[in-house]
């Protein structure tokens, strides 16, 4: 069985894949998709030189804004550790900085373990090699099955979806308005949100005023990427992305079988984890334990402080007004 957690950013589900993590049988495979070249990245057919090419790309908008000093928690390779391979001015092929720190705490040999694998595989539809390759995954660190979970994953459930047919989708949600509101603080969602959405900025411009990013361009006060990275961009912007990102979701899952399709609240995994967790596992058919579901509850922190209700009426009604359409959705 194929699985998967899709979700839109910020909505929780890198604490899911956590949580999975700690299943004995599980190997929890952390943002693989969502940094793979859009136009590639389901590809009716890959040769082994493609493959290759694919998983050494970067994704330009989380260097760029790693290079310019904003973080993120999904983002765990070790930059300033003895012995690793990139600094945060190198060239940051995605498998690497995401996926293999998750997995390996070496995660340049793996890097390098997983381009040995692609160089040596036949040429066949994208879909067969990443099944080929998580189960690969999966063998190499002792476990029984996988589940890829990655950021945004719901805006391209459908294509997903039509890759892997007999899969099973868990979607995890939030409500839209933390969902937003913690896009706005998060660098790398900020710049790719503003750019996709030709955001206003300081004094009557928009970003497609700016010209053309380049993403080479050495870190600077007055270049592009800077420039939008630090502008006040309003909640509503990211409630936008959000609510467009559940309505394609909700347009794919229509397709599902709905044996094959589930959802859950964020709010519920961490009021109640144990619970939900216990839900998740029949639907991913994992095999119940007790010893995992106590270490997977110790991950939760308590339910996050809302931020919706300390923003200015203005700016609550425009993100309300943004949000409506996803909310009503997922009601």
């Amino acid at each position: 069985m194929d699985r998967f957690v899709v979700g839109s950013g910020r909505c929780g589900s890198t604490l899911l894949s956590r949580m999975l993590a700690l299943h004995p049988d599980v190997l929890s495979i952390f943002e693989f998709f969502n940094g793979l070249d859009v136009a590639r990245r389901f590809a009716p057919r890959l040769s082994a030189l493609e493959l290759e090419a694919l998983f050494q790309a970067e994704q330009p908008f989380v260097t760029a804004a790693l290079r310019r000093g904003y973080t993120a928690e999904e983002i765990v390779y070790p930059f300033d550790g003895p012995g690793v391979r990139y600094r945060l001015d190198d060239p940051l092929p995605w498998l690497c900085v995401a996926m293999a720190p998750r997995i390996s705490s070496d995660p340049d040999s793996l890097y390098d373990a997983i381009l040995d694998w692609a160089s040596r595989q036949p040429e066949r539809p994208a879909a067969d090699h990443y099944r080929a390759l998580f189960e690969w995954l999966a063998a190499r660190q002792g476990r029984k099955l996988w589940i890829e979970r990655s950021g945004s994953s719901i805006d391209y459930l459908g294509p997903l979806h039509d890759q892997f047919p007999e899969a099973r989708f868990l979607h995890l949600h939030r409500d839209g308005r933390e969902v937003a509101l913690s896009m706005r603080e998060h660098g790398i969602y900020r710049l790719p949100i503003a750019f996709l959405y030709d955001a206003p900025l300081a004094e009557g411009q928009r970003v497609s005023q700016l010209g053309g990013i380049d993403f080479e361009a050495a870190p600077d006060a007055s270049d592009v990427i800077s420039q939008i990275l630090a502008a006040p961009h309003e909640p509503a912007l990211f409630g936008r992305y959000w609510s467009d990102q559940i309505e394609r979701g909700a347009v794919a899952s229509r397709e599902i079988e709905a044996s094959c399709y589930r959802e859950i609240r964020f709010e519920a995994l961490v009021a109640q984890p144990g619970r939900t967790l216990c839900e998740i596992a029949g639907f991913f058919e994992l095999a119940p334990d007790a010893d995992w579901i106590g270490r997977a509850e110790a991950l939760v922190r308590g339910v996050p402080q809302r931020r919706f209700p300390s923003l200015a009426a203005g700016e609550r009604a425009a993100l309300e007004s943004a949000c409506r359409l996803g909310r009503s959705l997922l009601q």
